[in-house]
């Protein structure tokens, strides 16, 4: 466990509620174990308007029972915070009946997250990257840039997750988009968001951390918030690489990190 953990409140941990392998109370006893004083549980949420049977996430009817769950784990660690988030799927298309949903819970704060363009998934394996022609991967990264734009132009969320997620796969585009990349995060000051540096990046082909330094330190640039997490689907991986990602954040700029309180940001020094 990483001796830094306590200097950090992370947000971006799943459960088995979603795709996560432990249950609130277990990844709470961990997050205490690791020295983290804050700890949030997101669980995915997603209303997709695509056939996604497969999703695994926080069903519609089951958010109640996800919310009590979640307050429950929380109120048998009284020396610690926990935070009640949700990691949410941004489909134009549904986004009106999510915040519908979720205004009938009091949250912490909400993660806009895309993982699915036009019915691809960005993020499953590695395979369907491959598949595609240079011109469908150029398309992809292309929409993603769009789609998450226009999650943080709803100006809904709290979080936007792992910005530069569709470089997981280290399948990057062939024509340069980072004009695109750059109106994102653009998007991303008028709403007032805060990004995440996600630690789960350097556990993957990418080998880098979402977003990279060149990102970061352009979010720097404009005034955009920090959060850092490592995006947790099991107990292991509650505090991964945060003394590396600290550094990361101060090359980049940063002294502060932000914390979420009934959807209220507040600002602490790393």
């Amino acid at each position: 466990m990483s001796q830094h953990a306590a200097l950090f409140a992370s947000y971006h941990n799943h459960t088995t509620w979603s795709d996560g392998s432990a249950s609130p109370a277990d990844m709470i006893r961990a997050a205490r174990g690791a020295g983290i004083r804050e700890f949030g549980v997101s669980d995915h949420f997603c209303l997709s308007p695509y056939n996604s049977g497969s999703v695994c996430a926080v069903a519609p009817e089951s958010l109640g029972d996800y919310v009590q769950d979640v307050e429950r784990a929380g109120c048998a660690v009284p020396d610690m915070e926990i935070r009640l988030g949700l990691e949410v799927d941004y489909f134009e298309e549904t986004f009106e009946a999510s915040v519908a949903l979720l205004q009938l819970y009091s949250f912490d704060y909400i993660i806009g997250s895309v993982h699915c363009v036009d019915g691809f998934q960005v993020d499953v394996d590695s395979g369907s990257w491959s598949a595609l022609a240079p011109e469908r991967r150029d398309r992809i990264w292309l929409l993603y840039w769009q789609r998450l734009r226009a999650a943080a132009e709803t100006g809904f969320f709290d979080i936007i997750g792992h910005f530069d997620l569709p470089k997981k796969f280290a399948c990057y585009p062939s024509s340069d988009l980072t004009a695109e990349a750059l109106k994102t995060l653009d998007a991303i000051v008028r709403s007032g968001a805060a990004i995440e540096i996600n630690t789960s990046g350097w556990d993957k082909p990418a080998r880098e951390a979402y977003p990279s330094l060149f990102y970061l330190r352009e979010a720097k640039r404009r005034g955009i918030p920090l959060v850092i997490s490592a995006d947790a689907h099991e107990k292991d991986s509650i505090d991964r690489y945060f003394s590396r990602a600290r550094e990361l954040a101060r090359t980049a700029g940063y002294g502060e990190t932000a914390c979420f309180e009934h959807r209220k940001r507040s600002l602490r020094k790393i």
